[in-house]
């Protein structure tokens, strides 16, 4: 009996000139690809995923602050799985091994559950589709409360894009965001939201499409334009004219994006191999949203309440 690849059980979607491989494990978009041309930065199938590279994050994306909130009046304290930190990180799916509940040649629907458990006590179905079409990979993402009593809920996905073979310096970005969320330099705790060209312009505004040079971002954006439709598009190109673009539509008002720079890890290969993109239907510690002046976005699932987003990568 042929033994499952460490990634799960792997699902692979073919349309045109696209090509996208899913593996079970946390639901992962292991590759895509366009006329053969990687779109993010792929793993191999038998391969221990690297940190969250293509995985879905549910019932949170981002951070909890110290593992510790207080939702309908409880206080919860979840396992840190962020330690150097000391935060809660990117929910609590990622490891799941997800099952198909239908596929075809261009599209797979994979479903787990994420069970009560210490921290979060509620049961939530969680179901993704991937499809492949002309225009690109769709990612639907629906939670599902199998629990009494409300739940607090986010999600969003972790690819991290590739424009083309020139390094990560040299690619041409765009950001309609009017906002950024600044983060204290240890700890990435959220401290405060900023217009983009406030403090440091040459760091956060991608408004006007330009190179990311040696900038180092690792934050979240919101204040998001979008266009008659209600669509947000980051666009990344190559030196050489290859790109690739993520859209999203109005689930999810915020997008963290990171240069993956890892400085702690001298001559590793995903040291600015791709530009993390990743929509959020809410923001960094938005279980705690009262903590903050904004709105953090946190959605409450009713009981047997469900909600959905979605997001599409495409080549340009």
């Amino acid at each position: 009996m042929a033994r499952t690849p460490v990634s799960g059980i792997q699902h692979t979607l073919r349309a045109g000139p696209y090509e996208a491989v899913v593996a079970s494990v946390g639901a992962s978009l292991r590759a895509l690809r366009h006329d053969g041309r990687d779109l993010v930065v792929p793993f191999q199938a038998d391969e221990l995923r690297p940190g969250y590279r293509g995985t879905t994050l549910a019932p949170w994306p981002n951070r909890v602050v110290d593992g510790v909130y207080t939702f309908d009046g409880v206080e919860h304290e979840l396992s840190l799985t962020e330690p150097k930190r000391g935060h809660a990180l990117h929910g609590l799916a990622s490891w799941l091994d997800f099952q198909v509940t239908k596929a075809g040649s261009d599209f797979v629907t994979l479903a787990a559950t994420v069970e009560p458990q210490a921290g979060y006590p509620w049961r939530i179905e969680v179901t993704t589709t991937y499809a492949l079409g002309p225009d690109g990979l769709t990612q639907t993402v629906t939670g599902r409360n199998d629990s009494a009593e409300p739940a607090p809920w986010g999600t969003g996905p972790h690819p991290y894009l590739v424009a083309g073979a020139s390094a990560l310096d040299e690619w041409t970005f765009e950001l309609p965001a009017d906002e950024v969320l600044l983060v204290t330099e240890d700890r990435l705790n959220p401290d405060g939201l900023r217009p983009v060209d406030a403090d440091d312009p040459q760091r956060f505004d991608y408004r006007a499409a330009r190179p990311i040079a040696a900038a180092e971002i690792d934050h979240a954006y919101t204040g998001l334009v979008r266009d008659a439709e209600g669509f947000a598009t980051v666009r990344l190109r190559d030196a050489a004219g290859s790109g690739v673009q993520m859209v999203w539509d109005a689930a999810c008002p915020w997008v963290q994006i990171h240069t993956a720079d890892l400085p702690h890890l001298p001559g590793h290969p995903g040291h600015r191999a791709g530009l993390a993109v990743e929509p959020m239907t809410c923001a960094p510690d938005a279980f705690n949203a009262a903590n903050y002046p904004y709105d953090t976005g946190l959605i409450v699932l009713e009981p047997d309440a469900e909600s959905t987003a979605s997001w599409r990568i495409a080549a340009l």
